[in-house]
């Protein structure tokens, strides 16, 4: 029985971590997602199959049956109180995943019968209980302002849906599948503190559910663009803000801008040096999911003056002279 090898699929060994098959289907999510690929069905088939093989691969509980059931994992409950003993092996030489069963002495049907059986005589068709749909990722770029306070996005996205001529049966119309792929919008909220990286979810907005069950969760894969003025550490950013030589001397104060939009005062104390960082609280990034936030760090660029008239010149050489 030619069978998926789902670990082919997303070009990970069958030894892969749950970090490893992550990572791999990260990347190929985003190489062949509808969205990147507008129009094209052989991107969108292999979409729709790294979906199917993360969806099994990262949930421990369904690789552990796909690993002894292959391709059938779903029916791994059946198989076992039909009375099967022996470990089924998997079989790589043909080009795809194979499994051999050995089923003994059960009534002289093997593994055909016992399928047929499972299914309630359905002739091979999949048995209709409920299964809940597939996880969705969706890449989401923002900037870093609307990271600090949220935002939205208007998603142009594809969804797979039961064929309505069909009823998910198969039929002409969509060509066996059962199913459909159509266009749809959604918008979606970014919350605040989301970060490069962050998996934010929007429950019940991914793959639609099978044979009356739950539709999965659509997760939000952020990034967040560079910042000409801020750069970000965890919930802390930095910022450099140039003072007056005098005032890096004698004291004074400066404004600070932050990603708020405001303009902060604060004091430098005399003998400021060079490159001195203060710390304001508060005045970072909110941490996601929660109320507190990050820091701002102020960097002083201490400026020296150019132009110097006659008497500003007098008056540095007098003090060279005193520090000589």
């Amino acid at each position: 029985m030619a069978g998926k090898d789902y670990y082919k699929m997303l070009g990970v060994n069958r030894k892969a971590t749950a970090k490893e098959i992550k990572q791999a289907y990260r990347k190929l999510a985003r190489q062949y997602h509808p969205d990147v690929n507008p129009g094209d069905k052989s991107a969108e088939a292999k979409f729709k199959e790294i979906n199917e093989a993360h969806e099994v691969l990262s949930d421990p509980e369904k690789r552990k049956k796909y690993d002894k059931y292959g391709e059938n994992w779903q029916y791994a409950d059946q198989f076992e109180q039909a009375g099967q003993q022996q470990q089924p092996r998997w079989d790589f030489s043909g080009g795809g995943a194979r499994t051999t069963f050995d089923f003994g002495d059960i009534g002289g049907g093997g593994f055909d019968s016992i399928l047929d059986s499972i299914l309630g005589g359905m002739g091979g068709r999949q048995a209709r209980r409920s299964r809940r749909g597939q996880d969705m990722e969706h890449p989401v770029e923002v900037t870093l302002e609307e990271a600090y306070s949220g935002a939205t996005r208007l998603l142009e996205t594809q969804v797979e849906e039961p064929c309505s001529s069909c009823k998910g049966e198969g039929c002409p119309s969509c060509k066996g599948l059962g199913r459909i792929i159509r266009p749809k919008r959604l918008e979606v909220k970014i919350p605040p503190g989301v970060r490069d990286g962050s998996r934010v979810r929007i429950a019940g907005k991914g793959g639609p559910g099978y044979n009356g069950g739950p539709p999965g969760d659509l997760y939000l894969l952020t990034s967040v663009k560079p910042h000409k003025r801020f750069q970000r550490t965890g919930d802390d950013l930095t910022t450099e803000v140039e003072v007056p030589l005098a005032d890096a001397v004698l004291g004074g104060e400066i404004h600070v801008p932050t990603i708020a939009g405001k303009k902060l005062a604060l004091k430098i104390p005399p003998e400021t040096q060079n490159g001195r960082i203060f710390r304001l609280g508060g005045q970072g990034m909110p941490r996601l999911g929660d109320k507190a936030r990050g820091d701002l760090l102020v960097k002083v660029k201490v400026v020296l003056p150019t132009k110097l008239t006659r008497r500003e010149k007098e008056l540095f050489e007098e003090l060279k002279a005193i520090h000589s």
